[in-house]
């Protein structure tokens, strides 16, 4: 059939390069190639690759060809109908001329038929391969051109063909491309048969003897394989039948293995059951010897003292031997009688022969002893008489306390029926041994007697449980285990299994432990049927129950009795309550859910679940809380990898959710082709699964190594390669002549979707990207260092711009998905140097082994970068920020600043301004000793520097080092350079420094804000010499802004009696170059500071209106509500006057709380001056 199809589409190639249909030709040639038949294809690809036929040059220059327009397409159509005409003319001359030379051509090739039948069959064969050649240059042309009616028949057969072997495509272009022909209609004609063209191959079979030949072959292969088949058909037919035969066996071996179990059961009890009797009867004979030794000394101690006469003493005397002698048969007949037993006991004729005879021992020695104690009948028939009376009352006394023990009130309520039954047990027991007819319904009173307990206690269970302590209930368990297993009604065992399951309120762990392991051995004795029928149903009644408790129990059931139950159930019924239990409120419940599925998934009976469990593990993996996500990725992650044996799936489902986490959050920006419109701005949930997720690949990663250690396909790996991969392995794995999937997933798929997830996060995301970076990490020190070197490195420099990357240990046939990450614009380089950048150094080149691979990196990127001609401002924020970002890595710590002492002591300005700026991004990751021994050193050497674009932005790196160091000897120095500055004297060195304090005054010491306040005051003081406004205008800006962050602290009395207020006065006296809104809020402190009646007024009105007084303060004089309010506030009645001590204590009162709301309330106009200050220095 295979060749039968490829001789079909061959004929079909053939035809359509002959007729030039090459857009029907090349359409075929793309639907073989995703048909997977390579082979047929081979000639269309050499055709269409001939640069002869199709230049690269000339293809390129149609691709640029413009449409025309309709006006010159009809001039163009016109031209090419008269060209058509013409050689329409020339043609049919051509077609006379064919048709003369193909009669002659025939004439010709009947007499070389002729010829070559007379050639004996050695010449045939020698000739053969010339035939075949002669026979594959023959073409359509060989026999004359086609005709009208014959193209019409071929192309209706070509497209009848193509719809009938799927290429619908390849149809749809032939239907186009052939423009002269309605397709859709063929004629009648002899030529027009169903399934044409085979029927045409079929007929130039038979028209050739080789052909013939070959037909004849196909046909004899046809039949061996229908013989094949028929002889496989009944080869499963006949295995099919042994198949039934052995299961046949199977069941059978199965019941009577079943069988033989059940009476193995039997029998063991029966065993038990005379083993019980036989110690009863040895007790009952110990009893017999205490007793007769006791007459005897009783006897003998009563001798003296009494007399009997003979006539009394002949009375008595036949009674005490003949009682004594029936004792002793009915002892000997109670021993025996357990040895004769019924069918089907286990006990040999030799035990049972060895027990009599140790009884007839036994009796024959308890005779000896009666014959020795009656010396004088008459005294031993005194003695009996008495022993006998004592007897009897003591059995009627007996008897007379349990009548009284079950009738009384205070031992419980119990019905006449429950009476009735202990009195009939208590006579089988009293009168069970009597005679023979009463032992032979001795099983039956047993059983009786069984079922009567049971009944009692079923009934009694329910009303005891109430009034037993909560602590001590699970001491009851075994009753109710008891009474649940064997009692016969099943309404009565539902009402006891829902007792045990409501046992405890709201059990603890050490209770739940309890009450689950009791249903455990419940499950293990009743059997599956009754486990799934009474206890399941039990339990997941409890599933809405308002207690997180008793939820919990429902979890543990699901995990524990699942081995109890029928297969079919636990991956039906079992695994959907766990499914319910995934979206439970509580945390102890999911996290429970998780642990008991990781326990469920062994049991199942196939994989069929697998993707719905592996859905169920995600949702768990991003649950919000840690808990559940820690049991899921210890327990349930391994168990999941176990069963289902599917990491490969795992994993792309796990990059995935990654990705669209991240994808569905909407962008920074919303501008088209800014770089913050790659960015996403995560939200709280996005942020938290792309964490867990993260971490899940990490605790996947030895699975992925040992994954790939085991489908590696290159046999000589060494024990040395085992844990890592050497640089012969990577040399063989480059060569590319087996494939090795789950080895090219890490640094195909893994990385390429890693690094598309850092690029959509932005630089706040530190604590996503660190968790990628442990994860590379992790990959590094797994994978070995010849990894890390050859292949893991420059994927991750061909993403982030390297031109030259060395991809020599990576296969070819990959190199284009390589360097396919590498970015294209000038968008994707920023991005990549902000986003990538930070893996490379601390993830990649961070490894231990390349500490000095990293060092000359950041070298070059930082100080060699730099000193060349236009390289000055690449990306200098972006580079900055990655080395930011290493700077969170406390090892990296050393190195860096040893490269930083580089750029400080270089010429190069702008590596001095990006040391500074280095150093103070550095600053939150370092402690005081580092910040005293290199960073203050540094931003020293900086700050002496002439150039005054240094200076300055050391002056910003000091104010970083105020706001996180409160040591005095780093304070003290701090300020002995701010005083260096102010001396200066330039307005660009007083804004600089102003600002940089400013951002430390909430987290400083009160010594350097009183410093700053002075300074404020010192610099108010002297009006400013510029005549600009502009300057004098951010001059006044940076003072009210810090005096407002002033302001929100605790400052002394003396402060601000000496420096505030003062300051505050300098400020107001130049409203030119105050902002409104500082002005206000200048004023506002002024009143507040200085303890002005106003203010004393606006308080007590607060405080009579029941608002605090940082609130009313806002609604004074030149308030937000203007100078009504503040008019109308005296009218109160209640108000007191501004000498009352009430309004001077509101007045005096310092509200940190106050101040803060007011700085709060003009942010927006800070920040509008603070956007005015950024943009004056670049103006200058």
């Amino acid at each position: 059939m295979d060749a039968e199809r490829s001789s079909l589409c061959n004929f079909v190639v053939n035809f359509l390069m002959e007729e030039n249909y090459l857009l029907t030709a090349f359409e075929l040639l793309h639907e073989l190639l995703d048909d997977g038949r390579d082979a047929q294809a081979i000639r269309l690809k050499e055709f269409f690759s001939d640069p002869s036929r199709f230049p690269p040059d000339q293809i390129s220059r149609y691709n640029a060809i413009r449409v025309a327009d309709p006006q010159s397409l009809l001039e163009e159509k016109e031209a090419l109908s008269e060209k058509l005409a013409i050689s329409e003319y020339e043609f049919r001359l051509a077609q006379e001329d064919i048709t003369r030379l193909k009669t002659e051509g025939q004439k010709k090739s009947d007499c070389s038929i002729d010829k070559l039948k007379e050639l004996d069959s050695d010449e045939f064969e020698d000739n053969r391969p010339e035939i075949q050649r002669k026979k594959k240059d023959f073409s359509f042309t060989d026999i004359g051109p086609l005709k009208n009616n014959e193209r019409r028949d071929l192309n209706c057969a070509v497209k009848e063909y193509l719809l009938l072997a799927g290429y619908r495509l390849t149809a749809m272009t032939f239907y186009e491309e052939v423009t002269d022909q309605n397709l859709d209609v063929w004629q009648d004609s002899p030529a027009h048969v169903p399934d044409a063209l085979r029927y045409y191959y079929y007929q130039y079979l038979s028209s050739t003897s080789e052909a013939a030949e070959e037909k004849i072959a196909m046909l004899q292969e046809n039949e061996s394989l229908k013989k094949e088949i028929e002889r496989l058909n009944k080869e499963k037919d006949g295995l099919l039948k042994s198949k039934e035969t052995f299961e046949e066996q199977i069941s059978a071996f199965n019941k009577s293995t079943e069988s033989l179990q059940k009476d193995l059961k039997e029998r063991e009890k029966q065993v038990q059951s005379l083993k019980q009797s036989s110690e009863h009867q040895r007790r009952n004979l110990n009893d017999c010897r205490a007793e007769i030794t006791s007459l005897k000394m009783h006897i003998e101690g009563s001798r003296a003292g009494q007399y009997v006469s003979a006539n009394e003493g002949d009375l008595v005397q036949s009674q005490p031997v003949e009682n004594v002698e029936k004792q002793i048969s009915s002892l000997s007949e109670e021993v025996e009688k357990p040895a004769i037993e019924k069918d089907g006991s286990l006990l040999s004729e030799s035990s049972i022969s060895a027990e009599k005879g140790h009884t007839q021992i036994e009796d024959s020695l308890v005779e000896e002893e009666v014959k020795n104690i009656i010396p004088d009948q008459r005294e031993v028939a005194a003695e009996a008489s008495n022993v006998s009376y004592k007897a009897l009352n003591s059995t009627l006394g007996n008897q007379k306390e349990v009548s009284n023990y079950m009738i009384s009130p205070s031992n419980g309520n119990f019905s006449p029926r429950d009476l009735e039954s202990i009195l009939k047990m208590d006579s089988g027991i009293g009168h069970g041994f009597n005679s023979k007819s009463e032992n032979a319904n001795g099983e039956t009173a047993s059983e009786e007697m069984g079922l009567g307990t049971i009944q009692i206690l079923a009934d009694a269970l329910p009303k005891i449980v109430p009034y037993v302590l909560i602590n001590h209930r699970e001491e009851l368990l075994p009753l109710m285990m008891c009474a649940i297993e064997r009692h016969p009604d099943s309404s009565t065992r539902d009402s006891l299994t829902h007792t045990l399951f409501n046992l405890i309120k709201r059990p603890d762990e050490q209770q739940r432990r309890i009450i689950m392991d009791a249903c455990v051995s419940l499950s293990r004795n009743v059997g599956e049927m009754r486990t799934e029928t009474e206890l399941l149903p039990q339990c997941w009644e409890q599933i809405n129950h308002s207690y997180e408790e008793r939820r919990l129990l429902v979890a543990q059931s699901c995990g524990e009795l699942a081995e109890y139950v029928r297969p079919e159930i636990r991956d039906s019924l079992i695994l959907s309550i766990v499914q319910q239990l995934l979206e439970d409120s509580a945390t102890v419940v999911r996290e429970a859910a998780a642990h008991n599925l990781a326990l469920l998934l062994p049991l199942f009976p196939n994989t069929d679940k697998y993707f719905k469990v592996e859905e169920m593990m995600f949702q768990l993996i991003c649950d919000p809380s840690g808990l559940v996500v820690e049991t899921t990725l210890k327990e349930l992650l391994p168990a999941v990898i176990k069963w289902g044996n599917r990491l490969d799936h795992i994993l792309r489902v796990l990059l995935s959710h990654a990705l669209s986490s991240a994808q569905h959050c909407p962008p920074l920006s919303g501008v088209e082709g800014s770089l913050e419109s790659h960015l996403r701005g995560l939200g709280e949930r996005e942020r938290w699964n792309i964490d867990v997720l993260v971490r899940m690949l990490t605790e996947l990663l030895p699975a992925i190594h040992q994954k790939a250690m085991e489908t590696c396909p290159f046999s000589s790996i060494s024990k040395s390669e085992e844990s890592a991969f050497s640089v012969s392995l990577l040399e063989t794995y480059a060569e590319g002549r087996s494939e090795w999937p789950m080895f090219e997933w890490m640094h195909v798929d893994c990385f390429a979707n890693l690094l598309q997830l850092a690029c959509m996060l932005p630089q706040k995301e530190d604590h996503l990207r660190n968790r990628i970076t442990k994860f590379l990490l992790d990959v590094s020190e797994r994978f070995g260092s010849s990894y890390l070197t050859h292949i893991e490195l420059p994927v991750f420099l061909v993403a982030v711009g390297d031109d030259e990357p060395d991809l020599r240990f990576l296969p070819s046939a990959i190199h284009p998905r390589i360097k396919g990450l590498k970015p294209r614009t000038a968008v994707a380089n920023r991005l990549a140097t902000l986003c990538i950048l930070p893996l490379l150094l601390a993830g990649v080149l961070g490894a231990s082994s390349k500490r000095e691979e990293l060092t000359n990196y950041l070298r070059q990127l930082l100080v060699e970068s730099k000193t060349k001609e236009n390289q000055s401002s690449k990306h200098n924020n972006e580079i900055l920020d990655a080395v930011r970002f290493l700077c969170t890595f406390e090892e990296h710590h050393n190195m860096i600043f040893g490269i930083l002492w580089e750029m400080v002591v270089d010429s190069t300005a702008e590596l001095k301004i990006n040391a500074a700026k280095l150093l103070k991004t550095i600053v939150p990751y370092i402690d005081a000793k580092v910040a005293s021994a290199n960073v203050l050193p540094a931003l020293i050497t900086l700050g002496s520097d002439q150039n005054l674009n240094v200076k300055y932005a050391s002056i910003d790196a000091f104010g970083s080092v105020a706001q996180h160091f409160k040591l005095d000897m780093i304070v003290d120095k701090i300020l002995v350079q701010m005083d260096a500055f102010l001396e200066d004297g330039s307005h660009e060195a007083i804004i600089a420094v102003i600002r940089a304090l400013l951002v430390a005054i909430p987290h400083t010491t009160e010594r350097l804000r009183d410093y700053l306040l002075s300074k404020i005051f010192q610099l108010s003081a002297s009006p400013s010499s510029s005549t600009d406004v502009t300057r004098r205008r951010e001059r006044a800006n940076a003072f009210c802004e810090a005096i407002r962050a002033l302001d929100a602290t605790d400052l002394s009395q003396t402060s601000v009696r000496e420096y505030l207020l003062p300051a505050i006065q300098n400020l107001l006296k130049d409203p030119d170059a105050l902002d409104p809104a500082h002005k206000e809020a200048l004023e506002i402190i002024m009143k507040e500071r200085s303890g002005g009646a106003l203010e004393a007024i606006g308080k007590a009105m607060g405080a009579h209106l029941g608002i605090a007084s940082s609130v009313t303060s806002l609604f004074g004089e030149g308030g937000l509500l203007g100078k009504k309010e503040a008019t109308e506030a005296p009218s109160s009645p209640t108000l007191q006057g501004p000498d009352s001590p009430k309004a001077v204590a509101a007045a005096t009162e310092d509200t940190r709380f106050r101040r803060i709301m007011r700085g709060n309330f003009t942010e927006m106009l800070r920040s509008k001056a603070k956007n005015q200050d950024e943009t004056q220095p670049q103006n200058h």
